[in-house]
């Protein structure tokens, strides 16, 4: 594994950032918080496919991360492309809290465990997770601890949007055994909030991060999204600024993915308005360069840390995984995903719920679990996800331990690959040391265009419109 914290801040902007290998492979593809990617899911998968796996689960008798999909939000950002329902009514998500908690009763009866399930991991996300009230988040948490036994060092985690919460709220959120916390700003510039609507000051912001800090929570990450209307490299840099004076341990820099033909509040954003091709690697440019001075280490895709961060020294040891939250440092668990459009992943499968509250509700009033459509994944799928999991973590793969490992001969089962992958080494995106395959720190930003190489579903469709762009 190697560091990519250089001798200086400029080496490490000269090293990373490339703009004439971003410009040549910055091409659409998957993010690769799952592989196969979610638009590889298919509706003939279905409950009962999903409760075979749930079986199987259950008799591994190890501790599962769960994930809680929370859509209510009070008013609408233009550039959020999540499922979310648009609403002040706190009579939909108390019902919604009562729905999960019958959800999570039927996949742990399916289960069959004896006990409570340890959990290790544990989401909310949206939406706006503290859209619900103290009653409901403290009826939530009630719910999930009949069912599960939170570890004493695991990951428990929250979405919090500044502008909608109190101290108070943070000091429940401690109380109800939260440990970190993660920070939609996006940008801070009025012009730019104003162009997405979402209105929010560095003084809200920086209260919550007191807060968290006053409360116990043992970490703060910060969401950035660079590319929306309005943006220029001097206003982004005051934004990074601004962020970097609230020290947070972990940073996301988003690359806003522009798709109004999929996401409709895009359709209110007008394109004239989004900085261009080169002001956008302008943005990259400088952030990659403050961050650097800053501090802050390259973790891979949008992800930067302090070097003493748990994702840091994971990733250092070679224990670094990847999953639908994004980076993190528990071992590869299973996910059991809980309400609306939510996705887990089970065994050697993944399931998602219906998109829908009056789909969700119908289908628990039924006695159905809420399965919408998923996928069963066959050996190819399983060892062709450990790769790329590998390459998006540690930019490394020793081809000769993993294909002992797997039984297979790495360089006949993976030759079309190999063939396609001398453009990316000629580029400089890939580099051989004996057989081991490394990417070095040039190509790092471009690491998604090297795990492509090994998406077989992505090789068979050659559909890539409705991805996001690589940068």
């Amino acid at each position: 594994m190697i560091s990519v914290v250089q001798s200086s801040p400029q080496a490490e902007k000269e090293v990373l950032f490339h703009p004439e290998l971003l410009q040549k492979f910055d091409i659409n593809g998957p993010r690769y918080t799952s592989y196969p990617s979610a638009d590889r899911f298919r509706s003939e998968f279905n409950e009962l496919d999903y409760i075979g796996a749930l079986k199987r689960l259950a008799k591994e008798a190890e501790p599962v991360s769960l994930y809680f999909h929370l859509p209510f939000c009070p008013n609408i950002c233009y550039y959020c492309g999540c499922n979310k329902i648009i609403t002040k009514d706190h009579g939909r998500s108390a019902k919604y809290i009562k729905y999960l908690a019958k959800e999570m009763a039927m996949v742990c009866a399916q289960m069959g465990v004896q006990g409570k399930i340890p959990v290790t991991q544990l989401h909310w996300g949206g939406g706006t997770p503290t859209f619900l009230s103290h009653e409901e988040m403290t009826e939530l948490m009630q719910h999930t601890r009949e069912h599960f036994e939170l570890l004493p060092d695991g990951e428990y985690s929250i979405e919090i949007d500044p502008r909608r919460v109190t101290e108070d709220d943070i000091a429940l959120l401690a109380k109800l055994g939260f440990n970190r916390i993660s920070l939609g700003v996006q940008d801070f510039n009025l012009a730019v909030q104003e162009a997405v609507h979402r209105v929010q000051t560095i003084e809200e912001t920086q209260a919550v991060i007191d807060w968290s800090r006053k409360y116990g929570f043992k970490s703060r990450s910060i969401d950035l999204i660079y590319g929306l209307p309005k943006q220029t490299p001097k206003t982004f840099k005051e934004t990074v600024d601004a962020v970097l004076n609230m020290s947070p341990d972990r940073l996301s820099v988003y690359n806003y993915a522009h798709l109004p033909h999929i996401f409709k509040p895009q359709r209110r954003i007008s394109e004239a308005d989004l900085p261009g091709a080169a002001d956008k690697l302008d943005i990259l440019s400088n952030t990659i360069e403050r961050l650097g001075e800053a501090g802050y280490q390259f973790i891979g895709m949008d992800h930067f840390a302090k070097p003493d961060d748990e994702l840091a020294i994971a990733q250092k040891e070679g224990r670094l995984h990847r999953n639908f939250q994004g980076y993190s440092t528990q071992a590869e668990c299973d996910l059991l995903a809980f309400g609306i459009s939510s996705i887990g992943k089970v065994d050697d499968c993944y399931s998602q719920n219906v998109r829908t509250l009056d789909e969700y509700y119908e289908s628990i009033d039924r006695g159905h679990l809420p399965t919408l459509r998923g996928l069963q994944l066959d050996q190819d799928d399983l060892l062709r996800r450990e790769l790329i999991g590998e390459l998006m973590c540690q930019f490394a793969l020793d081809t000769e331990r993993f294909g002992q490992s797997h039984q297979i001969d790495f360089a006949t089962y993976f030759k079309p690959e190999i063939e396609e992958l001398k453009t990316l080494e000629e580029s400089g995106l890939l580099e051989w040391d004996g057989a081991t395959m490394t990417v070095p720190i040039k190509g790092r930003l471009l690491a998604r265009r090297v795990a492509m190489t090994f998406d077989r579903h992505l090789r068979e469709s050659q559909a890539r419109g409705t991805y996001s762009k690589v940068l």
